[in-house]
C-alpha cells in the first residue's frame, strides 16, 4: 500500500501572512493518466489558485479541459496553477478579485466566456475559515464574512453561469465533513457548509429537466494552505479519522473529475464523501 506524508508540528509564517507547508502538498499523483474525459470543455473554477481547487485544475486539465480559475489575493499562487495547467498542453484564465461581490461575479463569468465561449463544468470551491472553540468568540463580523464568503458566491456565480450551461453539462459544489456530522471549533463554517449541500440537493432538481447535473463532493482533512494558515497542532490534523491521516488534494480531485464527467451521468443531487473512512449520513 502507498505510504502518504505526514505532516510537521511547525507552521512556518512569511512575509504577507503566507505559509509555507511541508511538505508541499500532492497536486496530482505522477501515475495519473487521463484519458479525455474533459476533452474539449472549458471548467470554471472558484479558489483554483491553491489546495484542493488548483488539484482540480490541473486534474482537468489532463483530461483534456480548458480552465478559468477564480481567487483572491494570492497571485503567484494563481500564476503558479496556470503554469501546471499549461504543462498539461490547455488554456489557463485567471481572474482575480473578491466573490462577495455579485458584479465581480458577473465579470468573471463574462471573461471566461470572452476568453472561451462556453462554460461545460462550473465548480464552485472557494472558502474560509476561523477556528473559535467558543459561540461567543464568534463575532458578527466574523459571521457575516464568512458567510459572505462560503456560501454567497455559489449563488452569485451559478445564476452568472446558467445562461452558458447546456443539456449535459456540471456543476460540483465543495462541501466538507462538517456539514454532516458538525465541529466544535468551526460553527459558523460548517453551518455554511450545510447550506451548500441544500443548495445543492434544491439547485439539482430545479434544473434537472435542463438536464445539467448538480453534485458535490464533502472533503475530510486534506492537506491545503488553509489548513496550516488556520489550525495549530499541525502533527494532529486529521489522526482522528479512521485511516488515521489527513488526504492530500491529490486524492480528492478524482472525485471532481467523475462528477464532471459523463461517468457521471446518472448521478445528480448527490455527495461524494472523500474523508478518509469517516462514516456519516447524507
Amino acid at each position: 500500500m502507498e505510504k502518504r506524508k505526514t505532516f510537521p508540528e511547525q507552521k512556518q509564517e512569511l512575509p504577507g501572512n503566507e505559509y509555507k507547508m511541508n511538505p508541499e502538498p500532492e497536486i496530482i499523483r505522477e501515475n495519473y493518466a487521463g484519458s479525455g474525459k474533459l476533452f474539449g470543455k472549458t471548467a470554471f473554477i472558484t479558489g483554483g489558485d491553491s489546495g484542493i481547487g488548483r488539484s482540480v485544475a490541473v486534474h482537468f486539465a489532463r483530461e483534456g479541459a480548458n480552465i478559468a480559475i477564480v481567487y483572491f489575493k494570492e497571485d503567484k499562487d494563481a500564476r503558479d496553477t496556470k503554469e501546471m495547467v499549461e504543462k498539461e498542453g490547455q488554456q489557463c484564465l485567471i481572474i482575480s478579485g473578491d466573490l462577495k461581490d455579485e458584479k465581480f461575479c458577473k465579470s468573471a463569468i463574462k471573461k471566461c466566456i470572452t476568453t472561451f465561449k462556453t462554460i461545460n463544468i462550473l465548480v464552485n470551491n472557494a472558502a474560509m475559515h476561523v477556528p473559535q472553540n467558543d459561540l461567543e468568540k464568534i463575532t458578527a463580523t466574523q459571521l457575516h464574512k464568512t458567510f459572505e464568503t462560503n456560501i454567497y458566491p455559489f449563488f452569485y456565480i451559478t445564476k452568472a453561469a446558467l445562461p452558458y450551461l447546456n443539456e449535459g453539462d456540471a456543476i460540483i459544489n465543495t462541501s466538507s465533513v462538517t456539514a454532516f456530522r458538525g465541529s466544535e471549533h468551526l460553527a459558523d463554517y460548517a453551518s455554511t457548509k450545510g447550506a451548500i449541500v441544500s443548495f445543492t440537493r434544491s439547485l439539482s432538481s430545479m434544473l434537472s429537466k435542463r438536464k445539467i447535473r448538480v453534485n458535490g463532493v464533502a472533503p475530510g482533512p486534506i492537506w491545503t494552505p488553509l489548513i496550516v494558515a488556520s489550525f495549530d497542532k499541525i502533527s494532529e490534523f486529521g489522526k482522528d479519522n479512521p485511516m488515521g491521516r489527513a488526504g492530500q488534494p491529490s486524492e480528492v480531485a478524482p472525485a471532481y473529475v467523475f462528477l464532471a464527467c459523463e461517468d457521471s451521468s446518472y448521478i445528480t443531487g448527490q455527495f461524494i464523501h472523500v474523508n478518509g473512512g469517516e462514516l456519516v449520513g447524507g
